[in-house]
C-alpha cells in the first residue's frame, strides 16, 4: 500500500517548553501540530508498550496509528484523573491485544483450512533499517525479552527499557504496585543472569523507535485525522 504523502510540516524536535496540560488543552480545540507534538513526545513509549505485546516492529506501527487515531477521535473522555501519558499507553494496549486477538483467530482459520500447523508467526524478516540499528547484543536482549511471559514482559518494558516508575507502570497496566514488584523480579530471574548483566545498560535501546519509522507513523495518523476531522466532543 502507497504511503499518504506528508500533510502537515514536521516537528523537528519535540518541544520541551509545551506541558502536556498546554498540549492538551490545544489539542481538543483540534490543533493538530500539537497532536502532532504529543505523538512525537509518546511515541517511543507507545510503540515499546505495543511491541511487547505483538512482538512484531510492522504490527506495532499498526498498532500505534490506531491508538492515536482513537485517541483523537475519543479526547472527550479524557477526564484528567490519569496523566495522558498513562491513558494512550492504555489505549496503546488495549489495541494491540485486540491486533494480537484477531492476528490468533486468522492464523487458527488459516490452519484449518490449509491442514497443518502453521510456523511461527512471529519469524519475521527484519527490514533493512531495523537490521542496520541491530547489533548483536541488542539482538539477543530483544530475544531474550520476547521469551518472557507477557506479564512480566509488558512491566519489564515499561520499568526497565521504557524507564517508567512503578506508581506509572501500575496504573499504566491497571495493577497494584506490589504485583509490578513481583512480577518485575521474576522477569529478571527469567533472564539468563550473564546476558542481563552485560545488556543491562543497554536495555534503554532495545525497540527502539526511530525518526524514520516515527516520521512516517506521523504522517499516517496526521492523514486520518485531517481527512476525517470533526469537532473534539461530537466524535
Amino acid at each position: 500500500m502507497q504511503r499518504p504523502a506528508p500533510v502537515w510540516p514536521l516537528i523537528a524536535e519535540v518541544s520541551e517548553e509545551h506541558s502536556p496540560a498546554s498540549l492538551l488543552a490545544k489539542v481538543r480545540v483540534s490543533d493538530v501540530s500539537a497532536f502532532e507534538e504529543v505523538m512525537r513526545r509518546y511515541n517511543q513509549r507507545l510503540y515499546r508498550v505495543a511491541r511487547s505485546i505483538v512482538q512484531d516492529d510492522a504490527a506495532a506501527e499498526d498498532v500505534l496509528q490506531q491508538a492515536y487515531i482513537r485517541a483523537f477521535t475519543h479526547l472527550h473522555q479524557f477526564d484528567g484523573r490519569a496523566q495522558l501519558s498513562t491513558w494512550l499507553t492504555r489505549i496503546a494496549i488495549r489495541e494491540a491485544i485486540g491486533h494480537r486477538r484477531k492476528a490468533q483467530q486468522l492464523a487458527r482459520r488459516e490452519d484449518t483450512s490449509q491442514g497443518h500447523i502453521m510456523s511461527d508467526v512471529h519469524a519475521r524478516i527484519p527490514d533493512p533499517e531495523s537490521q542496520a540499528y541491530m547489533a548483536e547484543l541488542k539482538q539477543l536482549m530483544e530475544a531474550s525479552i520476547d521469551a518472557l511471559p507477557e506479564s512480566y514482559r509488558l512491566v519489564f518494558v515499561c520499568r526497565e527499557v521504557e524507564g517508567l516508575t512503578t506508581a506509572e507502570t501500575a496504573d499504566a497496566l491497571q495493577v497494584g504496585e506490589e504485583a509490578v514488584k513481583t512480577r518485575l523480579h521474576r522477569a529478571r530471574a527469567m533472564l539468563r543472569r550473564e546476558l542481563f548483566a552485560r545488556a543491562g545498560a543497554s536495555s534503554v535501546e532495545a525497540f527502539a523507535f526511530h525518526r524514520t519509522r516515527c516520521d512516517a507513523v506521523v504522517q499516517r495518523v496526521l492523514a486520518a485525522v485531517l481527512a476525517s476531522l470533526t469537532p473534539l466532543g461530537q466524535a
